[in-house]
């Protein structure tokens, strides 16, 4: 038993565990539960690194809950639609279908390499028709309950392909394809009416107590709740209007222009038929092939465009140029903005660079505003000024004021905003689940029946990058009949945003093989919430916020038993080569398959968790890796060579030497800190230095004289079973060489002994002038004198006091002696 032979047992063991089924679970009210899941990967044909960590985190979790009496639900499944499958379609000629499920099978396989303990009779993919459907049925659900609608929206369109891009498609403002630069287009959208949900989403932040403090943060600052008036500005010469959301209305009478995002409904319609028409809409055409982040970026310069129209300040009555700019966005409030250029940065630089009026209202309270000398904003608090009766009130006072003012006079109202806006959910693609709608002239938009779900993706579709989705070629697919007049009618040929996909997922788990509905609610009671949560912190706003808000709805609705869907999130750091993420185009990749078959899975996965705590960024070490293979064949030998003298589980110990007391504190506190480690902090890394620690003493003790075979046994029954949650395949070969019929992952978790950890004897450090000199174990119950005498008569400490004379000696109790001598 020289070395650990990890392609033959791992192999082994692996077959094993699916064979018997090992960690199929099922519900058991005699038991605690506990619901460990790591976010669902995409099957994009290769597990990567960052994934062996994700999986490796989960399995430790869902180990040592297992081995704490837990039931323990843990599975695994595939996000499997989505644009790279469609990408491969018109790459490679192959459908999105046989690529995506040659990648799953090609994950599965290398998952079950690294012994991940999953549950695979709960096995999911979005992509299959008895998933898709209850993802069906829950729009038609949403619909029922009116939050779902459609409206027109702008959206990316490649010229060159004539087609709509996802956000995902879009690098550097140009088609991925073809490299074309993306423009918008306005096409009619599929929406859920997720701001419906926004104060509930943002109130409930404060139940998630097991969350970072950093995601629940992103999570705030996405729904972006903020106070103030919506107010009504007339257009002059006109019967229009233009709503304005303000958080300052105490500004007001600082207005001094109006600015419209580009796509507001209104400005097209104001500027037909005019000299600035022309202008306008090359101006439009510009913005299009901006990002909204490029355009609201500080450091992209103002710009806009006179429309020839004015509004009138409803307070004073005053006209006020309209603008239109490329930092007003469609998207945040009404889309129209009251510029006040002496109390706003972005308002100021723009004011400046078209030479606009500043008209200050709000001051410091001490100081007057020089607006000649003006060389930015005034955003601070202070007192009213140019603003009629509200003059000399200090703003905040002022605001409440002009808010009961507007509302009197029926120009506006208190209301609150959000950033948040509804979530666009139509994709003009193929490979993602096809929306459950009809149009017929007749009978209009009309609901697929339930009985008539799923809506099967056709396999008739032709691949060509150019045109409308690939759901439009197929002509089975786009005419149907009406399924209440019986007509002809057409199907929606958009589908879901894959965020839908996984917005539920989690649900489905806890009862897989339902055919009546999406899960039992009885079971979904007995396993949600889910207790842990495991993903990169890349999903904190999106996917979380969308898994909210779709658990919310169903808790409405009576399906969740829950309001919140995850009890507790970890964060996973990156894997780091040469301090940047690893990938391609890089060239510092690593890939799992080549430390697994140079190593095996239970190196790779003991690095991963050694090398840095989870939530921090890991850093890859070829060194690191070739240390934890030398770790666990140190663990190896050392059974092998003990296997046949240990005994195991003694009913009485004897512990007598002072060897054997060592040992045994060793032992309880290693139990104690790796418990302590997993279960209250997730510092995995100091969880496996502990058991190299007991490992180390462990192979110190068997040096000695005189061996106690049943506390040396039960050393190594404390290192297997502590280990096996890292390091699964060879405890479990470990295990049963040391002539055990269960699994070591069956076994109970040990429980440390709080008497072995009170030491009889403590080690003294001996100083001689401050400088560490010499070690001594006393009683722990020694006096201050006796301490003081063994001090002085150690023969390391006297060869130090030779010739000098001592002024005195500090004994500090339980920890060290300093003798000052000169």
């Amino acid at each position: 038993m020289d070395r650990y032979n990890f392609q033959e047992i791992e192999k082994k063991w692996q077959e094993i565990w699916e064979r018997e089924k090992a960690f199929k679970v099922c519900e058991n009210t005699t038991k605690k539960k506990y619901y460990a899941l790591e976010m669902f990967p995409y099957p994009s044909g290769k597990l990567h690194m960052g994934h062996v960590r994700n999986y490796s985190i989960g399995d430790v979790i869902a180990r040592y809950k297992k081995m704490n009496g837990y039931n323990v639900l843990h599975p695994i499944g595939w996000d499997a639609f989505g644009l790279p499958a469609e990408n491969a379609a018109i790459k490679h000629n192959i459908h999105p279908d046989i690529w995506t499920r040659k990648n799953i099978a090609e994950m599965k396989k290398q998952l079950m390499q690294l012994g991940i303990s999953y549950d695979w009779d709960r096995e999911v993919a979005t992509c299959l028709p008895d998933y898709y459907k209850w993802t069906q049925w829950l729009f038609l659900k949403f619909y029922e309950k009116g939050l779902v609608y459609k409206k027109k929206s702008p959206v990316n369109w490649c010229p060159s392909c004539e087609t709509v891009l996802a956000n995902e498609q879009v690098v550097n403002d140009r088609c991925e394809r073809c490299d074309t630069l993306v423009t918008k287009k306005n096409l009619e959208q599929w929406y859920f009416k997720i701001t419906d949900y926004a104060d509930r989403l943002l109130e409930d932040i404060e139940l998630l107590k097991g969350w970072p403090e950093k995601v629940k943060i992103m999570q705030k600052n996405w729904i972006g709740k903020s106070y103030g008036a919506e107010i009504k500005f007339k257009i002059d010469e006109s019967d229009k209007e233009l709503n304005v959301f303000t958080t300052r209305p105490d500004t007001i009478y600082g207005v001094t222009f109006m600015v419209l995002a580009p796509e507001h409904p209104l400005v097209e319609e104001l500027v037909e038929g005019t000299e600035y028409e022309e202008k306008v809409k090359r101006f439009i055409e510009k913005l299009a092939h901006m990002s909204e982040i490029e355009r609201t970026a500080s450091n992209v310069e103002k710009e806009g465009l006179f429309i020839g129209k004015y509004a009138i300040n409803p307070l004073n009555n005053k006209k006020i140029p309209l603008y239109i700019a490329n930092y007003v966005l469609m998207d945040y409030g009404t889309g129209a903005v009251m510029a006040v250029p002496a109390h706003d940065e972005r308002d100021f630089e723009f004011a400046k660079k078209y030479n606009i009026d500043i008209i200050p209202v709000i001051k410091p309270e001490d100081e007057s505003i020089d607006v000649e000398n003006l060389d930015a904003a005034y955003t601070s608090s202070g007192i009213m000024i140019n603003s009629d009766k509200f003059n000399g009130l200090n703003n905040k006072e002022g605001s409440e004021k002009i808010i009961e003012y507007i509302e009197e006079n029926n120009i506006g109202k208190r209301t609150t905003n959000f950033r948040l806006r509804d979530w666009l959910i139509s994709r003009q693609r193929y490979w993602g689940t096809p929306i459950p709608i009809i149009y017929c002239e007749k009978c209009g938009t009309v609901p697929v029946p339930e009985k008539d779900l799923p809506v099967l993706l056709p396999t008739d579709v032709v691949f060509t990058g150019k045109g409308q989705s690939p759901l439009t070629t197929s002509e089975s697919f786009v005419n149907t009949t009406c399924p209440i007049c019986g007509g002809k009618a057409k199907r929606e040929t958009d589908t879901m945003d894959t965020f839908v996909d996984s917005s539920w997922y989690f649900l489905r788990y806890t009862d897989v093989n339902n055919t009546q509905e999406p899960f039992d609610k009885e079971k979904a009671s007995y396993w949600m919430d889910v207790d842990q949560y495991i993903g990169g912190v890349e999903h904190a706003i999106l996917h979380l916020l969308y898994a909210r808000f779709f658990t919310k709805v169903l808790y409405d609705m009576g399906l969740s038993p829950v309001k919140e869907p995850f009890k507790n999130l970890l964060t996973q750091g990156m894997v780091l080569k040469d301090g940047a993420k690893m990938s391609k185009s890089k060239g510092n990749v690593v890939s799992p398959e080549e430390i697994i078959s140079k190593y095996g899975a239970d190196t790779a996965r003991l690095f991963i968790l050694f090398a840095a705590p989870p939530e921090r960024d890991l850093e890859w070490s070829d060194t690191g890796v070739e240390g934890s293979y030398r770790f666990l064949n140190r663990v190896w030998r050392l059974v092998g060579e003990l296997k046949d003298k240990i005994i195991i589980d003694a009913e009485n110990i004897n512990i007598n030497s002072s060897e054997d007391k060592e040992l045994n504190y060793v032992i309880n506190n290693t139990i104690k800190k790796v418990s302590d480690d997993i279960r209250e902090r997730f510092n995995f890394n100091t969880a496996i230095s502990a058991i190299m620690e007991l490992v180390n003493e462990t192979y110190k003790y068997k040096e000695k004289e005189k061996i106690n075979y049943a506390l040396i046994g039960k050393s190594i029954k404390t290192i297997l079973v502590l280990l096996a949650p890292f390091a699964p395949h060879m405890t479990e070969e470990l295990w049963h060489l040391l002539g055990n019929e269960s699994s070591i992952h069956n076994e109970r978790w040990p429980e440390y002994d709080s008497s072995a950890l009170v030491k009889e004897e403590i080690e003294i450090v001996l100083q001689v002038n401050g400088k560490v000199r010499d070690k001594v174990k006393v009683n722990k119950n020694i006096t201050k004198e006796e301490l003081e005498e063994v001090a002085l008569n150690s023969e390391k400490i006297k060869s130090y006091l030779e010739g000098k004379k001592v002024v005195k000696v500090i004994c500090v109790p339980s920890k060290l002696v300093n003798i000052v001598v000169k």
